[in-house]
């Protein structure tokens, strides 16, 4: 990339807050610039320090993260990548809906972190597509509709956006859309770019649970 990801770091607990940092700051081509011990302070110096991303923990003091990624968002702060455990899985729901350009678990490693903050960083919200899938696949068990989700919101949609749409709801990253419905990766993200803006959601990852939720 031509220039640092910046990136702000909240996390309640100190010692996880700390590897984080490490880890983050152990790759050339990503700056900490901040780190917020709350969801209320993480709003804060998002306003403050405008960076790239926030690398938002759900269970926060003060602030949840849920609430926290929703005004970060709303005010077009920064992207905010989620980080979770598979018992959250309601949270993480919920910070999905708010906007975050995705997720990543607790136990994650540390060459997976950096990556997925750089796939955050390029535009590319689903980080990891076969946890996506599992995170998908736990909602698609559940009786969780969104509520609004009508599959006449669809009709704007072509032919062709529906089956990116689709393969979102798979969890499937650009590279892996294209191969799928052969077509240029660059095609892949002009269609994505289009369905999100017809069916005014903020991030791809929205997109995949509203597919599974419509069932398409």
């Amino acid at each position: 990339m031509s220039r640092s990801v910046r990136v702000l770091v909240a996390e309640d607990q100190s010692a996880v807050r700390a590897g984080l940092v490490l880890i983050l700051r152990s790759a050339s081509d990503i700056e900490v610039v901040g780190e917020a011990a709350d969801g209320e302070q993480a709003v804060v110096l998002a306003r403050e320090l405008r960076p790239d991303l926030v690398l938002m923990d759900i269970q926060m003091p003060r602030l949840d993260g849920v609430s926290a990624t929703r005004q970060v968002v709303a005010e077009g702060l920064a992207d905010v990548l989620v980080l979770t455990t598979f018992d959250l899985d309601e949270y993480v729901f919920g910070a999905l809906r708010a906007g975050a350009a995705g997720f990543l678990l607790k136990n994650t490693e540390a060459k997976d972190l950096i990556e997925a903050v750089r796939t955050v960083a390029r535009g590319e919200g689903i980080v990891a597509p076969a946890v996506t899938r599992r995170l998908i696949a736990e909602f698609a068990a559940k009786p969780v509709r969104a509520p609004g989700a009508d599959p006449a919101i669809l009709d704007s949609l072509t032919r062709r956006e529906r089956e990116v749409l689709s393969c979102l709801g798979e969890g499937m990253s650009n590279a892996g859309i294209a191969d799928r419905l052969d077509m240029a990766e660059a095609t892949v993200k002009t269609h994505v770019s289009r369905l999100l803006g017809k069916l005014e959601l903020r991030s791809r990852v929205q997109a995949a649970v509203l597919a599974q939720e419509l069932g398409i």
